[in-house]
């Protein structure tokens, strides 16, 4: 059992909403990035997502589009991300979800990127741009490396994609919560829960729900229907306001520990 499967199944056991994480690695720099990560950890994550910076990212709003520019002025790309992570695993104990558009991976060649991962402790991918009937070849590349493949649903999903997805994928399936691009929103959606009852009427699969959450009363809200919620714009608009700031890492894991109480 990989080590997502296991701290849903831990949750599960424990009845509590997980809280999924996500930031633009190299924002504001591989070094602090670092440093964000292990704090994460340190304030109950339970899954820390790890945005590759890249060029083109489509499906984020402004406020990831800004952190991937200023991740990639930094000097950012795939292979350094990994090599940050490497440097890092050991003191971090929560599972980790790269989160990537198909080129950096493709860029990089998919078998080293796999090998790099996997020596990194890479514990899942989310190929944002991949769909569930192009992905068997990510896939399978990442399962024999024991990396999980998860994929993304969205409240227009069909019935059979959510079949599909939960037989290719593997971890936790990743149900973005409305339409649209990445970005906080005040309230949850309703296609939220409605996405949350149809995949759970096709699979056991853990469900994370994400985009627009950023309070507890989200992260409560959402556990109603979802195994956990992913917090994104929110956290890295935390990470934009206090950047240059020492008190950076301070801020970030306060904010987590607030979203987990």
């Amino acid at each position: 059992m990989s080590r997502i499967s296991e701290r849903f199944k831990a949750l599960r056991a424990k009845g509590e909403t997980g809280l999924v994480t996500y930031v633009t690695a190299g924002d504001p720099d591989l070094e602090r990035s670092a440093g964000i990560i292990k704090r994460l950890d340190r304030a109950g994550a339970d899954v820390i997502e790890l945005g590759v910076p890249f060029s083109d990212p489509l499906a984020d709003g402004p406020v990831i589009q800004r952190a991937t520019e200023r991740a990639l002025a930094a000097g950012a790309t795939l292979p350094k991300v990994l090599d940050m992570l490497a440097a890092t695993r050991a003191d971090i104990s929560a599972p980790v979800v790269i989160f990537s558009y198909a080129n950096p991976i493709l860029r990089m060649g998919l078998d080293y990127f796999v090998r790099e991962a996997g020596k990194a402790g890479v514990d899942g991918v989310l190929t944002l741009d991949m769909p569930p009937e192009e992905g068997e070849a990510f896939r399978t590349a990442f399962a024999g490396a024991g990396i999980d493949t998860i994929f993304l649903l969205s409240p227009t999903t069909t019935v059979d994609r959510i079949r599909k997805a939960a037989a290719l994928g593997s971890g936790f399936l990743y149900g973005i919560s409305r339409l649209g691009v990445t970005g906080v929103r005040e309230t949850v959606n309703d296609s939220a829960r409605e996405l949350a009852e149809r995949v759970k009427a096709e699979t056991a699969m853990p469900l994370a729900l994400g985009f627009g959450l950023s309070r507890p009363e989200h992260v409560k809200t959402v556990g109603q229907w979802a195994d956990a919620a992913v917090v994104g714009s929110a956290l890295v608009k935390v990470i934009a306001e206090h950047g240059q700031a020492p008190g950076l890492l301070d801020e970030v894991e306060r904010y987590v520990r607030w979203l987990r109480n």
